[in-house]
C-alpha cells in the first residue's frame, strides 16, 4: 500500500482547509486509516481514525471543527479542517493499518503535508 496526502498550505485563522490521503496498491489489505499532525518541535500524536463506518477523533478541540471520513473503501481518506487556529500549524500524515495476505499486520506511512495557519 501507497500513501499520498495532499491538500495542506497557508490559511489564516479561522479559515479551512480539505486534506487527502489516496491510497493506492492493495487497498483490500487496510482496515483502519488515521490523521497524525506533528507541530513545529513536537512529537507526532494521532489526531483520528477512520475504521469501517466509525470515526474517532483523540483531542476534544477538534471535535465540531474536524470531519474525518473514507472514499470508495479505503481508496482515499479526508480530513475536513474548519476554524482553524495557530494551534493547528503542523505537518500532518495519514497512514493504513493493514493484514497482509500472511496475517501479519503492518502499518504504512504517507508522506506529510504542512498546514500553517497564521494569525
Amino acid at each position: 500500500v501507497q500513501l499520498q496526502a495532499s491538500g495542506g498550505g497557508l490559511v489564516q485563522s479561522g479559515g479551512s482547509l480539505r486534506l487527502s490521503c489516496a491510497a493506492s496498491g492493495n487497498i483490500g489489505s487496510i482496515y483502519a486509516m488515521n490523521w497524525y499532525r506533528q507541530p513545529p518541535g513536537k512529537q507526532r500524536d494521532i489526531i483520528a481514525t477512520v475504521s469501517g463506518d466509525t470515526t474517532h477523533f483523540y483531542d476534544d478541540s477538534m471535535k465540531g471543527r474536524f470531519t474525518a471520513s473514507r472514499q470508495n473503501g479505503y481508496s482515499a481518506l479526508t480530513l475536513q479542517m474548519n476554524n482553524l487556529t495557530p494551534d493547528d500549524t503542523a505537518v500532518y500524515f495519514c497512514n493504513a493499518n493493514v493484514q497482509e495476505a500472511d496475517g501479519r499486520y503492518a502499518t504504512t506511512w504517507g508522506p506529510g503535508t504542512q498546514v500553517t495557519v497564521s494569525s
